[in-house]
């Protein structure tokens, strides 16, 4: 855990909601959001994908919240099918933005997570204030009724992922005309793979908005 991590309970859709804020050495330069994987099948916000999607927007400079969905850990509740888990993570960013005001937001999420950033982030931009960016990572296309991204969404995504295929999120991204980046040789989970999402991540972000990288 990140030695400037914060726990933390939010009130939830459906009771309280175990939560945790990892905190950039400095002023925070934006929000980052992470959702986890699939609740029923042993998925935490410790997974180790979240974790380092936490520790990547960390060392961007963004402070970082995360928490467990409905049923997982202490979090209260039961498994929503994604509806629920997409409000409570309204809940979270209009807590952190009042924490937070007037700094840009990223939403970040692995397996089920995309599908729950994805609905969000069309909610934002039905209401005209989108998220700057998504990063979505073992993208659920084909397990769930994935919405459409942004264009310059960074999807990555793992070369013999058998729990979503690769060929499931072309068929997703190509409509879109959207570039996933694989990862040769990951599977679902990125076993000894996870390096690559914070170095490619940071490239991207680096790149395109010059931000100086912070220590962990």
């Amino acid at each position: 855990m990140n030695k400037n991590a914060e726990k933390f309970t939010l009130a939830g859709g459906a009771g309280p909601m175990e939560c945790l804020l990892d905190l950039p050495p400095g002023a925070p330069r934006g929000i980052a959001l992470v959702a986890h994987p699939h609740p029923l099948y042993g998925g935490t916000m410790d997974n180790k994908v979240a974790q380092t999607l936490a520790r990547t927007f960390v060392a961007l400079g963004y402070v970082v919240a995360r928490f467990n969905f409905r049923g997982v850990g202490a979090s209260a509740g039961v498994h929503d099918g994604g509806a629920g888990e997409t409000d409570d993570m309204a809940l979270m960013l209009a807590h952190m933005q009042a924490q937070y005001p007037g700094l840009p937001v990223a939403l970040a999420g692995f397996s089920f997570g995309t599908f729950v950033q994805a609905q969000l982030q069309q909610r934002l931009i039905a209401a005209g204030r989108p998220a700057e960016r998504l990063v979505l990572v073992g993208t659920a296309a084909g397990k769930w009724p994935m919405p459409e991204v942004p264009a310059d969404t960074i999807l990555i995504h793992g070369e013999v992922d058998d729990t979503i295929t690769l060929t499931q999120v072309l068929d997703w991204a190509r409509p879109q005309d959207i570039p996933v980046i694989v990862i040769p040789g990951a599977d679902h989970f990125f076993h000894r793979k996870l390096a690559h999402i914070k170095t490619l991540v940071v490239q991207l972000w680096r790149r395109e908005g010059a931000i100086p990288l912070s220590p962990l």
